[in-house]
């Protein structure tokens, strides 16, 4: 029985002298002042880049397209002349004067006019896909113009409530990750489109620029600012501590090693700063734990029974 309490007693010794040379957790914090800046709220989506009106460029008569004067990408003019097509009774009459010499198609060139096709508005010409001598009907289109072109996004039915009319957005393309655009929110259509079992709103965004890489039918990803707030106190969202209901931060005190729970009251949040409506100023420094730990033991990995060394002074570090 004795020898019992003397293993037990030696084991319990030995746990006791290990502990002490295990690593303990030592709090370390990481110092933030509050900023002034802009705190904003978005809603990111896809989108793809479409014409905002187009129009497809028809001919009033049945024949052949003589000549084709833009391309795809040219802007164009209201009034400006875009396609040159002889009638079928026109072209029948010039196929007819090539056997009979020069004179007979200059005669038949100036009597009978090719039909010019006109642009009815300032545009841009997204669609260009016939070419001279081809045959056409009146119901087949010669070219297709854009007004403009526009993106339209994709809103999830739970974020449409966010968005209004005149919202700042800002966009960019798949293809062109590195290129930004702002815009405005244009139109927001009422009728709903069921995608992957979501119900999806289109809405229509107006860029404030068209770069020449802008293409119709292009992906593209948007960022609708909903709510914007600009010279706030923000503090990155993960200074804020919360229990229960209340919010607070920790702030360095006097003496200067003394840390104590300061409560904020919080505003708007976006994905990383956090608007401090009241309970800070500037001036405060906050502070957030980082847990590190620090070995008791040498460093080199020694004995923790044997004597550890001095540690060795840090080396200045030069510039």
């Amino acid at each position: 029985m004795g020898g019992a309490a003397v293993a037990v007693v030696v084991a319990a010794g030995f746990f006791f002298f290990r502990s002490a040379f295990v690593s303990k957790p030592k709090v370390t914090y990481r110092e933030y002042r509050p900023t002034v800046g802009v705190i904003r709220q978005t809603i990111s989506t896809t989108a793809t880049v479409q014409p905002q009106n187009q129009l497809e460029i028809k001919s009033p008569v049945s024949g052949r397209i003589d000549e084709i004067l833009v391309k795809e990408g040219d802007l164009v003019k209201k009034g400006q002349v875009l396609a040159l097509v002889s009638s079928t009774e026109r072209a029948a009459l010039l196929d007819a004067a090539t056997q009979k010499g020069q004179s007979e198609v200059d005669y038949w060139n100036k009597v009978y006019n090719q039909t010019a096709l006109i642009s009815p508005i300032d545009g841009q010409v997204i669609v260009s896909s016939l070419n001279p001598g081809q045959t056409i009907t009146t119901s087949d289109a010669v070219l297709v113009l854009s007004d403009r072109l526009i993106v339209q996004a994709d809103v999830d039915e739970t974020d449409i409530g966010s968005v209004k009319v005149g919202q700042k957005a800002r966009i960019s393309l798949d293809a062109w990750p590195d290129i930004y655009v702002d815009g405005v929110v244009d139109h927001i259509y009422y009728e709903s489109t069921l995608v992957n079992n979501v119900n999806i709103y289109h809405v229509d965004i107006v860029p404030s620029r068209v770069p020449e890489v802008f293409r119709s039918g292009m992906s593209a990803n948007v960022e609708i600012v909903v709510k914007e707030k600009s010279g706030v106190l923000t503090l990155p969202v993960g200074a804020v501590k919360s229990r229960d209901v209340r919010s607070f931060v920790l702030i360095r005190s006097t003496p200067p090693d003394s840390i104590r729970e300061a409560p904020a009251r919080l505003g708007l949040q976006d994905a990383d700063n956090v608007e401090i409506v009241s309970g800070l100023a500037t001036s405060d420094v906050v502070l957030v734990e980082s847990s590190s730990f620090v070995p008791q033991t040498d460093q080199s990995g020694g004995n923790p029974f044997m004597p550890r060394r001095r540690s060795e002074k840090k080396k200045r570090s030069h510039d």
